[in-house]
Formats: C-alpha cells, structure tokens, sequence
C-alpha cells in the first residue's frame, strides 16, 4: 500500500477492518448528528431530491441554478481501492443530497467538514451524478470486458479546437444545487473525503439564468436553450434515448445508466454581438424575443418542416432543423440536453470568455449525439463557437437501497 492510498483510507473512514459496514452506517467522515434542529430537518425534508433509485439523479431533476462538471483521474492503483473509493463517493453524496449535521471532532483533529455552510448542511435541490469514461477500462482495474459498448474518447469534429488540458478523465462528477457555495461545498467534501485515490484533471463551473420575462433559461447568445427535449418524463420515450435497456447488447450492470456527454463550448461574444438580428435568427431558426420557431407565435410552437421545404420561414441550415429535422428517420437521434453557460472571465487578449456546458444524455451516443453533431459540423452558428473540452462518460445506475453503492455491479461483476 502506497502512502496515498493509506492516507484516503485512513480519510474516509475505511480503515483495516469494517469498509462497507462503515460506509453503510456512515462511516466516520460522514456521520450525522443524531438530532438536527427541528426546522432545518423540515427544510431538508422539502428540498432533498431523493438519491436512492433505478436511475441517478441529477439526469432527468429539473436543472437548479449552480453546477459544477469536475473530470477526475483516479490514483487508485488496484481494483479493491477503486471499489473503496466508488463507496465513498456514495456516502458522502448520500449525506450531502439529504442535508445534516456533521460530527463533531475532537479539538485536536481536523474537522469532518470545512464549515463553509454554516454548522448544518442544507440539502439546497443537491444532486450528485457520477460517470465513468472509457480510460477507467484500461489494465488498472480489469474492467476492459465490461466497458459500455459505446463509451470511447471524445473525438474532435471539424470545427472543434480540443485542448488537452480540458479533455478526459476517469470519472465525471456532475454536482447540482440551488446556489452555488452548496455546490462548492459539495465538491470540497468529496475531494476531501477521496483525497489519495483521485485528482481533479479539470473542472468548470455553471449557471443558469431566471426565465427572461418567461419561458426558458437564455444562454450568452440571447436566445432561448433547451427549449425542445424529448419528453423523458414518459417511460416509454425514455426508454427508446435515455436509459441503457436490456436487449441492446450492453453490460448487465450498466442497465439503468446513460451515456453523458460534456461539451465545453466558447463563444465568440464579440464577433456575435456585431452580427444582424436578422441574421442572429436565421442562423438559430427562433425569435430571440420570445423563442417561437420563426413563423410562429411561442417558444413551444412545433414547426412543420413539410409545410416549410425549401426554408422561407425556417431556413434549412438553421441551427435548429439541423438538429432536429423531425423526421421519422432522425427521431431516434434525439438527445436529451441539460446545458449550462459559463463564465472564465477574459483570455489572455482581454475578450470576454463565456460560453455553454452542453450538458446532454442519451442511450446511444453513436445513434444520438454523434449523428446530431454531424449534421451540425456545417452550420452558420459554428463560425461563432469553438468547441475545446470535455468528455464522454457513462453515468452509472442508481443505488437501489442502503446497502447498494454507485458501481458496484461495474465493479464486482
């Protein structure tokens, strides 16, 4: 055992004796007071998003203002520690979604919790959603036979410019709350917790907008974004583009799971804002205003492109029929999106750098989001963005109950 190793267990509670009966308690690190006060138990109790199920959450929970997407590379180095840290990552998500009051130390010992939020962790809408990358299936852990039949690198397209530093890592972490310090809360108890056994390869933070005057979030171009998602709130749909089922030839274990992709788009702001409404529209295919589908009155108007062939009111590369051609044959590409914009303040010649998290999951991502990006490699709207980062993953299966953890069936076969 190296000394990173022996420092996480040592951290997350998981010493020589008793792993997973700790984690199934609680472990160290993340016991709870017996007795919170009464008011913030109620308040926990009506904004915790539930974290057991047969899906993760975060995937189909409304979209909360904050996120943070965190790509880890694990330093783990044999499948027993892996399989420690999947268990930690649980319970110290498990604890956070619900909100409580950490255990109290002793004096002489470092905290359980870093107090950023006050004595008592609100549950604040939080979400933890935990993915998984086509580099965990290497020769570390002996998992090349049950990688996802889909699950590769993320590769480039012909208007991207990936950076390296902003690409992979092992696992996704994608953390969700109503603000952001619970956000960030979040993500320093988990990186505390598994400290030894991961490394932040790269992170970026999100935010979402109030609906200006109604409607949808806009993201940093002025229009309306995710405005027609496939209604996965039908089991029927969402089995047919979200959830991995059985019968499609992939692993028993990643029968509940998604296929999650990060994709980190810059946009360029300046050239945007000296471009026409005219032409902003045509390339987007919406009213800024007010989101309608041009020709129409409303954001949730459905245009008919049969009755539109030859593009006089929705012209026939905008960003939205390319997309979404709604057709028999491309109804099946369709994704489900949960984007973010984001802020990085200027780049090293003073422009402003902002632009989308497009956030998005699906059942196949060769089916889905391979073909809707390709469609969209020779749109208008690409002169203006310049994807760099971000990454393909697999978001594991829910946790089914107290014992359960995330990716023990990956792990344990």
């Amino acid at each position: 055992m190296n000394i990173d190793r022996r420092r996480f267990l040592q951290r997350s509670g998981l010493g020589a004796v008793g792993t997973f009966a700790a984690l199934a308690r609680g472990g160290v690190a993340d016991a709870v007071e017996p007795v919170a006060t009464k008011a913030a138990t109620e308040r926990d109790a009506t904004l915790a998003v539930a974290f057991e199920g047969v899906h993760q959450a975060g995937i189909v929970t409304p979209a909360p203002r904050a996120a943070t997407f965190a790509a880890l590379d694990v330093t783990a180095g044999d499948s027993s520690t892996l399989a420690e840290l999947l268990k930690t990552i649980t319970s110290r998500a498990r604890f956070l979604t619900a909100g409580g009051t950490p255990r109290r130390r002793g004096a002489q010992i470092p905290p359980s919790d870093s107090g950023t939020l006050g004595p008592h962790v609100p549950a604040d809408a939080l979400t933890v959603t935990l993915g998984v990358s086509s580099t965990l299936f290497d020769d570390r852990f002996g998992l090349a036979a049950r990688r996802p039949i889909r699950l590769t690198a993320m590769r480039a397209f012909p208007n991207d410019a990936l950076l390296p530093q902003w690409l992979g890592g092992d696992l996704m972490l994608q953390i969700c709350a109503g603000t952001s310090d619970t956000v960030l809360h979040a993500l320093r108890d988990i990186s505390m917790h598994t400290r030894g056994a991961t490394q932040v390869r790269w992170r970026i933070d999100g935010f979402l907008s109030p609906p200006r005057p109604s409607g949808v979030p806009r993201n940093h171009l002025g229009f309306m974004d995710g405005i027609a998602n496939p209604a996965v709130d039908k089991a029927k749909v969402a089995d047919q583009l979200l959830w991995v089922v059985k019968g499609h030839g992939e692993p028993d274990w990643a029968v509940g799971g998604s296929y999650h992709v990060v994709r980190l788009i810059r946009m360029d702001i300046e050239s945007w804002d000296e471009v026409s409404l005219y032409k902003q529209q045509a390339m987007i295919g919406r009213y800024r205003a007010n989101g309608a589908p041009l020709g129409m009155d409303r954001y949730t108007d459905v245009p008919d492109y049969k009755k539109d062939p030859h593009g006089h009111e929705v012209p026939l590369g905008a960003h939205i029929r390319l997309a979404n051609p709604r057709t028999q044959s491309t109804e099946p590409s369709r994704i489900y999106r949960r984007g973010y914009n984001y802020d990085l303040g200027t780049d090293v010649d003073g422009n402003l750098n902002m632009g989308l998290i497009f956030n998005c999951f699906q059942q196949d991502l060769i089916r889905q989001f391979d073909a809707t990006q390709t469609r969209l490699v020779h749109e208008g709207l690409a002169q203006f963005i310049s994807p760099f980062g971000g990454g393909f993953f697999f978001a594991l299966p829910g946790v089914r109950n107290a014992q359960d953890w995330l990716g023990r069936g990956l792990v344990q076969g």
